[in-house]
Formats: C-alpha cells, sequence, structure tokens
C-alpha cells in the first residue's frame, strides 16, 4: 500500500511537470532552462506560469511578461510609447511601467516618522502596500489587463493546463473561492518575482564587487562622479548593504524631480470615460495616495539595475536615451526645460544644476550600463 501510493505521487508530479513543460511550450517559455539557470521552487514555477500566461486577460493576448519582458530587464519592451499598451490596443496607461526585476526587496509602504519620508510600496506612487498587492493591480484595470473581475482570472486558471500545478501548491478545493483564489494567484506571481531569475545580481558592477573583474578607466570614473558631484548615491545607494549583500541602487523614498508634462503621452487624449480631465490631467503621484499637498508630484525612486536597457525614461516616459535623463538632472535649473508639471516640493537639493561637464556626463552613463544583469566578460 505504502509503495502504490508513493508511486502515485511520483505519477501526480510527472503529469504535473508534463502539464507545466506543455504550457511553456505553447507560451513560448523555455521549459528546458540552460545548466546555469537557477532551480525554481514549486511555488516560483507556478508564479511563472502565471506570468507568461497570455489567457489572463480579457480579451486574451495580454500577460503580465508583455510589459514586463526577461529581454527588456523585466520591463516594457516596446520603447516606441511612453507608456504602455494594454490588452484594447486603443487604451493606453497613464504611467511608463517600472521593471519587475528586484522588487522583491522593496520595503513594504509605510512612514518614516524619524526622516519624515515615505518609503516603499510599489507602483510609482506606493499605492500598493507590497508586492503581493501590486500584482493584483493590472489583471483588473480598465487600462491594462481589463478582466471585469476576479472570478474571470480564475476561471481561466481552472480551465488552464497548469490548473493541477495551482492545487499542488494551494491545495485541492483552491479554486473554488475566487477571491482567495485570485490572493493566491498574486501570491504566486510575486514568488515568482522572488526568484533568482528575476534577482540575478549578475551585473558587471556585481561581479567587480566580488573581485571577480576591473572596470574600465572611464567606467570607474563614472563610480566616482555618481558617488561624489552626482550626488546620485544620495538616492541611489550603491555600497554593499548592511548585511553585505549587493546594493539595489534605491533607498525607495519619493521625490519630485521637476519633471515636466509629457504631451506624447496617449493617455492624456483617451476619452471622457477613461481620462476625465483629458489633456489637462495632472499627475500627482504620492500626493494622490496620502492625500498630503506636501506629498504632490513625488514618485518613488527606482532601482538602477537594468536601466540602461529599459527605455523610456522617468514615471511619464519623458525621456528615450538615459543620457537625456543625466542631461536634464545635471541642467534641469539652468537650461530651457519646460516647467515641472507639479511646481510644489521640487527637489532642489541633489539635482538641477549638478556642473557636470559633457565627458563627465558619459562616464556618469558608462557606469550605469555597467549595472545590466547577464554580463558576459569578455575573453
Amino acid at each position: 500500500m505504502k509503495g502504490s501510493r508513493m508511486n502515485r505521487k511520483i505519477i501526480d508530479c510527472s503529469l504535473i511537470f508534463l502539464c507545466l513543460t506543455l504550457f511553456c511550450l505553447s507560451c513560448g517559455i523555455n521549459a528546458s532552462e540552460p545548466e546555469n539557470q537557477p532551480v525554481l521552487t514549486q511555488k516560483q514555477q507556478l508564479g511563472k506560469v502565471l506570468f507568461f500566461d497570455k489567457n489572463l486577460s480579457t480579451p486574451r493576448g495580454q500577460s503580465c511578461a508583455d510589459c514586463h519582458a526577461p529581454e527588456a530587464g523585466f520591463s516594457n519592451p516596446d520603447a516606441s510609447l511612453p507608456v504602455s499598451r494594454g490588452v484594447h490596443t486603443d487604451r493606453f496607461g497613464n504611467r511608463n511601467d517600472l521593471t519587475a526585476s528586484y522588487v522583491a526587496d522593496i520595503p513594504d509602504f509605510h512612514y518614516d516618522a524619524d526622516e519624515e519620508v515615505y518609503i516603499g510600496g510599489t507602483f510609482w506612487d506606493g499605492r500598493a502596500a507590497d508586492i503581493v498587492e501590486q500584482a493584483k493591480g493590472p489583471f483588473l484595470n480598465i487600462l491594462e489587463m481589463a478582466n471585469p473581475d476576479e472570478q474571470a482570472v480564475v476561471d481561466e486558471v481552472i480551465n488552464s493546463e497548469y490548473s493541477d500545478l495551482f492545487k499542488s501548491v494551494y491545495g485541492e478545493n483552491s479554486l473554488e473561492n475566487a477571491i482567495e483564489a485570485y490572493n493566491q494567484i498574486a501570491d504566486a506571481i510575486a514568488e515568482y518575482e522572488r526568484s533568482p531569475e528575476l534577482n540575478k545580481f549578475n551585473s558587471k558592477y556585481d561581479l567587480y564587487l566580488r573581485g571577480e573583474l576591473a572596470l574600465t578607466d572611464q567606467e570607474m570614473r563614472g563610480l566616482a562622479i555618481f558617488d561624489d558631484k552626482g550626488e546620485c548615491h544620495e538616492c541611489h545607494p550603491s555600497g554593499l548593504r548592511d548585511d553585505g549583500s549587493h546594493p539595489l541602487f534605491s533607498d525607495y523614498t519619493y521625490d519630485n524631480l521637476g519633471i515636466p508634462k509629457n504631451a506624447a503621452n496617449p493617455f492624456l487624449y483617451l476619452p471622457e470615460d477613461l481620462n476625465p480631465d483629458g489633456a489637462e490631467y495632472v499627475d500627482l503621484g504620492l500626493g494622490a495616495v496620502v492625500e498630503k499637498l506636501s506629498e504632490n508630484g513625488k514618485f518613488r525612486v527606482p532601482t538602477l539595475r537594468n536601466t540602461a536597457i529599459t527605455p523610456p525614461y522617468l514615471h511619464n516616459g519623458l525621456f528615450t536615451s538615459l543620457r537625456d535623463v543625466v542631461v536634464f538632472y545635471n541642467t534641469r535649473d539652468t537650461g530651457p526645460w519646460p516647467p515641472p508639471e507639479v511646481p510644489e516640493n521640487v527637489n532642489t537639493h541633489e539635482l538641477g544644476d549638478l556642473g557636470l561637464t559633457a565627458g563627465e556626463i558619459d562616464d556618469l552613463v558608462a557606469f550605469i550600463e555597467t549595472l545590466t544583469d547577464d554580463y558576459v566578460p569578455e575573453e
């Protein structure tokens, strides 16, 4: 009897793996990972399948990975638009997509009374407390995956080729209650986002920190500027963390960088039922979430990891090149830039008139480019 139960477990696991493999192949996911790929837990495998499933939108056709593609640093692979297009191709979000890589260590949203600043949370404005809550948002956003309710998402999972895998992770009856199942879907996606696939720490800079290679002279000059004259480290700490782990290049606070409105943002021209303010829309960021005038125009500091391959840049996708962003930070208060979209609360202490030369800007960009994952040393 004991041997029979064991054989059944082996068969069940084999069927789950077969279903997962077939589903991955149908979605274009490489199920036979290279030898150096990290091994995922069962929950992370489930989260990955959910992340790439194009059936979890209404109509079908858009997955999480369409706006957070691995080849683009888990950001939007379509750099031709400042913001993302939804599953309905005539709809657009109001903001540029943040990368899904390195979100695992974002602190839960909270107010630091000592520093008098808000820290953490997800999305640009911190409206989701953590990455589990964040994972719930796009499925029901009318501008994104446009599902009418949680049940619509759960029904797709029930009818999927990986439903047995879901039940193996969360229990045989886990798909019977829509709200509970929806929460578990988000939990699995968040667990995938915590996996080594999205937190690789294998950039050129990581190899440099481990003593495995040297940076070029230009990259070293860029690092020096990053930590001194450019003042980048004030919001994007570059040193080892307290526990000795590699830096995440964000302090996860919120800032108003004085960014002008992006007139090319297609969200501004959506119909009134989708954007009641039309072209007059003003994005208040954190201020709208916490309902404080003192936080208007502030957005969470993003990680700089993979930023070289994740254009466009800033919350409204205003800039298409990394160098242009640095030029703006350098000359915001001295150049012929349009006024800030939100003129109050602008950070005038750490950017705006940095005094960087053209060569120093190039050096700084060269350093930031060392933060891209999957660096392969030259032989």
